[in-house]
């Protein structure tokens, strides 16, 4: 058995937490592989570690002084550092490098990875294990995106050559020679990369919850815990909201056929999430997971026998296209067609996508609307469940919440619906009160 653990923000913002992470490791000579994320928030008020690096690095855009800013990062260090007793151990020479480096050519990706970096180290030397500079085995291409060849080839040889190793999160190396990041959340990228390449049996991905929720607990009071889930339906879920896990780090292990499972470092003994390819294990519930986001805008097209006409609707994409805005969903009828847009992407070209779309289909008429809010309702077991759409729009009308928008895959994996953004939290926990609470 050999398993990859992945560690918060949350999970490592102190040394106590620290002591908490040295101890679930050692309690499994499995857990082979580590991978910190930055020190995290310690109470509500504090600065994530992140944060404090990306102002760091303004400041040094500004050609401003960096001693006072890097001290007080450094103290975060020299708190976990002296807590752990780590006599014999310092981070000084490589505060040195970060304050010269940031001198020299201040780059965003670099502030950035120094918190996995330094954490990475702290962790080696706490646990006596090897130090592996992620930025040495992960490697992106010249779009930004991951190498993913060169990578698993250079990280599994290197696995290789050691028993236990820490491995940094959220960071690599650029085709240019540089540091480059994952977007924010990134180290359970890492994660999942390190479990690919070592071919792990589990990846642990530790986190302050014990696992995904039914629905968002600021939304619903003490949702349900989910105790298994498909790939396929944490990818609906992570792309709809839920923000347990970053969405990007389920491709490397669904490929492996790795299975995740999602712990809570301050209750170790909760068996959590178990995120897998496939199951037999019953549902407690039809729907799985409820997720979703406000903001968007709809366009609703119009003409006379669209129906008949060949190529409309790549007509109608390529004016987004052109305009650079991928699109959420596309319902149709016979002479309408929805699409379905990000309004934040969209608001400040809407009259040049609609000057295009005329320009482009020819259509009778094209409307806008803002201000809609998507809901996923997710759950590989509304395939065999009847009056499921039924129970949901039962539900919705009983608040007297008007649908504005349905769309249901056809996989019968989820249904997506669009209502006004300030029927948003009403319509998630009404959903959430017919399928779970009344079950």
């Amino acid at each position: 058995m050999k398993k990859i653990v992945k560690f918060g923000g949350s999970s490592l913002a102190s040394a106590e937490q620290f002591k908490k992470v040295g101890n679930i490791i050692n309690a499994d000579a499995s857990r082979v592989y580590v991978v910190p994320s930055a020190p995290g928030k310690r109470f509500s008020e504090d600065t994530k570690v992140t944060d404090m690096l990306l102002h760091l690095y303004e400041t040094a855009k500004e050609g401003k002084d960096l001693t006072e800013e890097l001290a007080a990062i450094k103290a975060r260090y020299d708190e976990i550092i002296t807590g752990l007793e780590l006599k014999d151990f310092s981070l000084d020479e490589d505060f040195a490098i970060i304050k010269k480096t940031l001198e020299e050519e201040p780059l965003v990706d670099y502030a950035a990875s120094r918190g996995e970096f330094l954490n990475g180290k702290i962790m080696a030397a706490y646990l006596g294990v090897q130090f592996i500079d992620a930025a040495d085995v992960i490697f992106f291409n010249s779009e930004g995106n991951l190498n993913d060849y060169k990578t698993n080839k250079t990280l599994s040889e290197q696995l290789k050559k050691y028993d236990r190793a820490v491995i940094p999160g959220f960071y690599g190396m650029g085709k240019d020679g540089k540091v480059k990041t994952f977007s924010r959340g990134g180290s359970d990228v890492t994660g999942s990369i390190v479990a690919r390449a070592c071919k792990a049996d589990v990846y642990e991905n530790w986190t302050d919850v014990s696992g995904f929720l039914v629905a968002d607990p600021r939304i619903v009071d003490n949702p349900k815990a989910i105790k298994y889930i498909t790939y396929r339906e944490l990818r609906e879920l992570s792309y709809m909201g839920a923000s347990v896990l970053h969405e990007d780090a389920i491709f490397p292990v669904r490929r492996a056929g790795i299975p995740i499972n999602i712990r809570n470092t301050n209750a170790p003994e909760d068996e959590g999430t178990w995120i897998v390819e496939s199951t037999c294990q019953k549902q407690d519930y039809v729907v799985t997971g409820i997720a979703g986001k406000k903001d968007f805008c709809t366009i609703f097209i119009t003409k006379a026998m669209m129906n008949a006409e060949i190529g409309f609707g790549r007509k109608v994409l390529q004016a987004f296209e052109e305009n650079n805005i991928s699109f959420e969903h596309m319902p149709s009828g016979i002479d309408t067609m929805t699409i379905v847009v990000h309004a934040d992407e969209f608001i400040h070209k809407e009259q040049s996508v609609v000057s295009a779309i005329h320009r482009l289909a020819e259509p009778d008429s094209v409307e806008i609307e803002s201000g809609l809010a998507l809901v996923a309702v997710v759950g590989r077991g509304m395939k065999s469940a009847s009056g499921t759409a039924s129970k949901l729009f039962t539900a919705l009308a009983a608040k007297g919440i008007n649908i504005r928008m349905i769309d249901q895959g056809s996989s019968e994996l989820n249904i997506i619906i669009g209502v006004k953004n300030s029927d948003f939290e009403t319509a998630i926990k009404a959903i959430y009160d017919a399928f779970i609470v009344s079950k």
